[in-house]
């Protein structure tokens, strides 16, 4: 009475016992193919990623042949982001400055009364009494110092050199206004200019010698003379290259390239480091030349 089919009592415990494997192995097989589908979904992110970022920063053409790049990362050529509008230096594209005449009058003595090493600079102190008139206008003269390398570019072209020579003038409201002479520096023979004073810089930061008169004479630089190098230039309005960056500058690049020994401006690089500011945008202004 009590005896039973198996087959027939107990169909779904035989099933269970003939497939514990292959449910396992069906588990297994489903995670892979999630593990798998996850894996590539990563990877298609991490492409997409890339292939915009590399969009993004791809040069044209025309910037790639002038991508250099700066210590910052900034393709060289290319002008630094400010947010001010006349902002220098800049890069001086020969090709498209206007003509332009300014009246230049020099009352110089030719006196440097000291040197200074400020740590970011060399720096020539003038002594009172010589003035330059541009356009009517009387600036003082207040110092000389150096870039290494150039600041300002020339159709791209940067120099292993600058040096300013710093005009102030202050007028009846207070506003101060300066007028800068930028020259270029090729490393070439040596600089009877820079010679006379070279072995007078201080070592130490933010030390001063004081030099007698005619120690140092500027026309020492200017072997064609002064007057007549001061009136080939690229002039535009910009702003100082240094902190606060004060935008009332009238800028003065002049066309002659001055010549100086390897020995003389790697000495100068030694003393101040690489203490040229990026190129500013030019953001519509002019560039007239002479």
């Amino acid at each position: 009475m009590l005896r039973m089919n198996a087959r027939n009592s107990f169909p779904n415990i035989r099933i269970m016992t003939h497939h514990p494997l292959s449910s396992s192995r069906s588990s297994s097989e489903i995670y892979i193919v999630l593990f798998r589908i996850l894996l590539y979904a990563l990877l298609l992110l991490v492409l997409s990623a890339c292939q915009r970022n590399l969009k993004d920063h791809t040069l044209t053409t025309q910037q790639a042949s002038l991508a250099l790049t700066h210590g910052n990362g900034t393709a060289y050529c290319m002008p630094d982001a400010d947010y001010r509008l006349n902002q220098s230096p800049v890069n001086i594209l020969t090709k498209y400055c206007t003509s332009g005449h300014h009246e230049i009058v020099l009352h110089y003595k030719d006196e440097i009364r000291a040197v200074e090493n400020l740590g970011h600079t060399i720096q020539l102190d003038f002594a009172q009494g010589s003035t330059i008139e541009v356009d009517q206008v009387t600036y003082n003269f207040e110092q000389l110092h150096f870039h290494t390398p150039s600041e300002h570019l020339v159709d791209g072209i940067t120099f292993p050199m600058e040096a300013h020579i710093v005009n102030k003038s202050t007028s009846e409201d207070g506003l101060t206004r300066y007028l800068v002479i930028a020259l270029f520096f090729k490393m070439d023979e040596p600089s009877t200019f820079i010679e006379e004073f070279v072995k007078l810089i201080p070592k130490g930061e933010h030390q001063i010698s004081h030099i007698k008169p005619s120690t140092v004479r500027l026309n020492d630089l200017f072997t064609q003379g002064i007057d007549t190098e001061l009136h080939s230039y690229y002039h535009y309005s910009g702003s100082l290259t240094t902190p606060p960056h004060t935008e009332t500058v009238n800028w003065y690049v002049l066309k002659h390239i001055f010549e100086a020994s390897p020995d003389q401006i790697s000495h100068i690089n030694l003393l101040e480091g690489n203490n040229a500011r990026h190129i500013q945008a030019l953001n519509g202004r002019l560039i007239d030349t002479e």
